[in-house]
């Protein structure tokens, strides 16, 4: 990045709505965000937008935003927090991977009852579509 960006650009960049963009700076969490000398616009320089992109990616990761308030706070004391950072990053792996698990099982159903109502409309004995699908009920 060269420049800095303008909110709208910030907003396409990360995926926050401007108000949440706005909101996030209000609270805390993006910290002190410039402003263009001549129209007071909002100027995200590459520290801050870094820190935006981090927060789009761990919002995106299914973290709260007090999760992200969490984040924002333990960053602020370095390797001191390492093992709280850590421990919060952990967690939401496995909840991310449990959630994988969850669409995994969810795509398995769909794509059998896709191929269940194919072979249906072929005339085509079901049966063992229909049991894997039972199968596949029983993880939900």
């Amino acid at each position: 990045m060269t420049r800095p960006l303008t909110i709208l650009e910030m907003s396409r960049r990360s995926g926050f709505s401007e108000p949440t963009l706005r909101y996030y700076e209000k609270t805390g969490l993006l910290g002190t965000v410039g402003r263009d000398p001549e129209t007071g616009h909002r100027r995200y320089d590459a520290a801050t937008a870094e820190r935006v992109e981090a927060l789009a990616c761990l919002r995106s990761s299914g973290v709260s935003v007090d999760g992200l308030r969490d984040y924002v706070r333990l960053l602020a004391h370095g390797t001191e927090k390492a093992g709280e950072l850590n421990g919060l990053f952990a967690a939401q792996a496995g909840q991310l991977a449990a959630e994988i698990e969850r669409l995994r099982v969810r795509h398995e159903y769909l794509t059998l009852k896709a191929e269940l109502w194919a072979a249906r409309g072929r005339g085509e004995d079901d049966a063992a579509i229909v049991e894997r699908v039972e199968e596949v009920l029983k993880r939900f």
